[in-house]
């Protein structure tokens, strides 16, 4: 997951660093690192990547396109 793809999924979700945060059980700061581009564990990526995942965002991979996000189907109403 990139930086931008964090920030785009916590908007089309509208949530703030910490709701994230909480969904991911990770510190607020955690997220602040990941959308300025800093380095994180592998695992605590994971966790906020799914923790979005669960909350109904679909990653893109990059494919020429470039990356991004989506909600997933059932989430716009």
């Amino acid at each position: 997951m990139l930086p931008v793809q964090c920030k785009m999924a916590r908007a089309a979700l509208g949530l703030g660093v910490r709701e994230l945060a909480a969904k991911a059980g990770v510190s607020p700061d955690v997220v602040f690192l990941l959308e300025k581009g800093g380095a994180l564990h592998q695992r605590t990526g994971i966790a906020i990547r799914e923790a979005l995942e669960d909350a109904g965002v679909v990653f893109i991979d990059e494919n020429g396109g470039g990356a991004g996000v989506r909600l997933g189907k059932g989430m716009l109403k």
